[in-house]
């Protein structure tokens, strides 16, 4: 058994974690933080979790709740869990963040992309990238995950084996995704209440979305090459959660010589030992993925305007962030990387 503390518990990744632990045979939860909801009955804001923590409150974050916790999930907003990493790396032995203070190796990303230096650069040399189907080996080898966004999860899945085939121009691949508005967070902003998002579909963070230098560092590390160019255009959807992008991508001579039929095999080769990946004839859907660990991915050729389209499909609170987590989890501890994880989405 594995005691797990989870810093930041009363957003919406948090709350997924604490379902997923809930349901996990081999993690034991000794904490949960939320300062902001600090006294909290779990169950009052959460009512989907009352009948897995009935009395569990939220508690403010001290660094005493470490003791005796082996794992800690670190689900604060950005800049946040930077602030706290110094200590956490040092008190637990394995630490899995859910920010994105840790996905980025290169430290002058972050100014331009964050709008500040990174706090503590010399501490992101011991995080792997906990994208487990593409850098597993990279994860079991260390003792600190960043676990990517939702929209790099759902892309870099959607386009990996074109990229690592060589078989695609790196330098000029066109991404358009939706998400569903769980993804914003769970504090109230004028732009998420229902009234603004209900029967709408927007396009937002246009040119500078903070995903593309982590879509490009995964499209760079994946094909060899010392730089990628993506552009990457994300739009909110009127859903709770959800998740799917496409992407256009112009084949090099040996992606050009390839078809549909072709493709579609490669796909199922590169991920054929893949539990959490479904490569589908049809097109991916985000409610097939809800409430599951796997994402939905298929690929075209199109040889009347030499593209090839891939698009995919997760639920961006599992697979997107805190099932992930969990996936990485799982390598870190020795254990087989499904447990306590479904392949299986809820529907209707």
């Amino acid at each position: 058994m594995t005691t797990v503390g989870i810093i930041g518990a009363s957003g919406y990744t948090g709350a997924e974690l604490l379902r997923l632990v809930a349901g996990h045979p081999d993690l034991e939860l000794g904490f949960a933080t939320g300062d902001s909801q600090a006294g909290t009955v779990v169950a009052d804001l959460y009512p989907s979790l009352a009948a897995a923590w009935p009395d569990l409150g939220f508690v403010a974050f001290d660094p005493s709740l470490l003791d005796g916790v082996d794992l800690v999930f670190c689900g604060l907003p950005h800049g946040a869990s930077a602030a706290l990493m110094p200590t956490l790396v040092e008190r637990v032995r394995w630490v899995v963040d859910l920010a994105a203070d840790f996905r980025l190796t290169d430290p002058s990303l972050y100014p331009v992309w964050y709008g500040d230096d990174h706090p503590c650069p010399e501490l992101l040399g011991r995080f792997a990238y906990g994208l487990p189907e593409l850098f597993r080996t990279a994860i079991a080898d260390s003792s600190a995950v960043a676990v990517p966004g939702c929209y790099p999860t759902c892309t870099a899945l959607a386009i990996a084996p074109l990229v690592a085939g060589g078989l695609v121009a790196t330098d000029s691949i066109v991404v358009d995704a939706a998400s569903g508005v769980s993804g914003a967070g769970r504090p109230p902003k004028p732009n998420t209440t229902f009234c603004t998002v209900d029967e709408d579909y927007t396009a937002y963070g246009l040119l500078d979305h903070r995903h593309t230098p982590e879509i490009e560092q995964s499209v760079a590390r994946l094909a060899g090459v010392g730089d990628a160019r993506v552009l990457f255009t994300p739009h909110l959807a009127p859903m709770s959660r959800g998740m799917l992008t496409t992407c256009y991508l112009r084949p090099t001579a040996a992606g050009a010589a390839r078809s549909t039929a072709e493709l579609l095999a490669l796909y199922r080769e590169h991920y054929a030992d893949e539990p959490f990946v479904v490569v589908t004839d049809g097109s991916p859907s985000t409610k097939a993925c809800l409430g599951s660990n796997t994402a939905h991915v298929t690929v075209r050729a199109d040889a009347r305007t030499g593209h090839i389209i891939a698009i995919g499909a997760i639920d961006n609170l599992t697979k997107g962030a805190s099932g992930q987590a969990v996936q990485c989890a799982n390598i870190l501890t020795g254990r087989s990387e499904t447990t306590g994880l479904s392949t299986i989405g809820v529907y209707p």
